[in-house]
């Protein structure tokens, strides 16, 4: 059984535009939801959060990771960063061979601040890399520069701290030698661990308002999928292993958050827009839910001692089954076809393994290159036969 912490950080020095994250630049959004006063506010939702656990019979053993997600978590003091995991660990405990980590904008952090956070318990740092092309880092409305990440990086090694980098790839303008150039560099860093996510637009963001009236092209699917497949290639020949498919790392360096979440484990979220993900309430049936978006509502709710959800739905055993399967075909471990042997026929997995979608491996399926690529197709697929 293993249970997980996610604390959003809703703050921003500015919103790039392919962002449709639940972020704010505003310094204070109401009702204590303030960057100088933001700490708190979540520690007080760690209090509630548990006493609702405690009140419908969830029992969670020790925090096994602890991720700062955003937003830019790096945008608030390192010290309110610490204070939070300290909270985690007194209302949860954490395991002794824990994994903390925080994403952090390369601009927003120096040595000082990278040591206060390992001197605090954090041992894993994400930098927001994106690329190393600066015309490219300008169309993503990115202000850092290569160099400010890698002096990150070299202040995450000085103090003992696990460190990755997050790239994107398909943004208008980027040509495949960009793309190049951005791995290359991104593997030269020397980290163990590296993110690479496909450009999506969302209409509301400022990017997608541009690609709507014709001054940005749209992402090709075609181009990403050649990115992808060059990433792939570079990131294996430097030793860096494909296991979940958007991330590759040296094995042992694996972010054992991310796997949490392709193994459906339960985790608590913390902070505005956060989902919460629990397998088993008392009556034996999952339940998911998702706090307040808006930080003055979310903080709200708190200051009147109630849990600050927007809402939240059960898992139906259908639901649970079709979440187990979408997720586990994520991963290179696979997925255990034996545990659907009365719902998918062995014909089923014959067949996908035929057509070069996923390899066969004592009773796992594994998706193959191509099946990582066409990874909705397998999931449709696999649904219908349910259906």
């Amino acid at each position: 059984m293993t249970f997980e912490i996610y604390i959003h950080v809703p703050f921003c020095l500015r919103r790039c535009g392919y962002c449709d994250f639940n972020t704010y630049t505003a310094v204070d959004m109401g009702a204590g939801a303030s960057r100088g006063n933001y700490a708190n506010m979540v520690i007080r939702e760690m209090a509630i959060v548990r006493d609702w656990q405690t009140t419908h019979g969830i029992n969670e053993p020790k925090v096994a990771t602890v991720f700062f997600g955003g937003g830019t978590p790096t945008t608030l003091k390192a010290s309110d960063l610490v204070a939070m995991l300290d909270a985690v660990r007194a209302t949860w405990g954490i395991a002794d061979d824990a994994e903390i980590t925080t994403e952090a904008n390369p601009d927003t952090v120096n040595a000082d601040y990278v040591k206060e956070l390992a001197d605090g318990g954090f041992n894993r740092i994400s930098f927001g890399m994106q690329s190393a092309v600066p015309h490219v880092l300008a169309t993503l409305d990115r202000t850092h520069t290569p160099e400010n990440v890698a002096a990150g990086i070299a202040a995450a090694n000085a103090a003992g701290m696990r460190s990755s980098v997050d790239l994107i790839y398909g943004a208008p303008g980027e040509s495949l030698d960009d793309w190049r150039t951005s791995v290359r560099t991104a593997i030269d860093l020397g980290v163990n661990h590296i993110s690479a996510y496909a450009l999506t637009i969302a209409p509301n963001t400022k990017m997608g308002r541009r690609i709507a009236a014709g001054t940005l092209s749209r992402p090709d699917d075609d181009d990403e999928a050649n990115k992808y497949e060059i990433a792939d290639t570079m990131f294996t020949e430097a030793g860096l292993e494909w296991y979940e498919i958007s991330n590759w790392a040296r094995p042992g360096y694996e972010s054992q958050h991310n796997l949490g979440y392709w193994r459906n484990v339960d985790w608590a979220g913390l902070g505005p827009g956060a989902h919460s993900h629990y397998g088993d309430c008392e009556d034996g049936k999952g339940l998911r839910s998702w706090d307040i978006a808006h930080p003055r509502l979310w903080g709200t709710a708190i200051n009147e001692g109630n849990v600050p959800w927007a809402g939240s739905e059960r898992i139906t055993a259908d639901e649970d089954i079709e979440e187990t399967i979408m997720l586990g075909l994520r991963i290179r471990e696979g997925l255990d076809t034996r545990q659907f042997s009365h719902l998918i026929p062995e014909q089923k997995w014959i067949e996908l393994e035929h057509d070069g979608l996923i390899t066969m491996l004592d009773g796992r399926a594994i998706p193959t290159l191509r099946g990582r690529l066409l990874n909705d197709t397998i999931i449709t697929e696999l649904l219908e036969t349910l259906d």
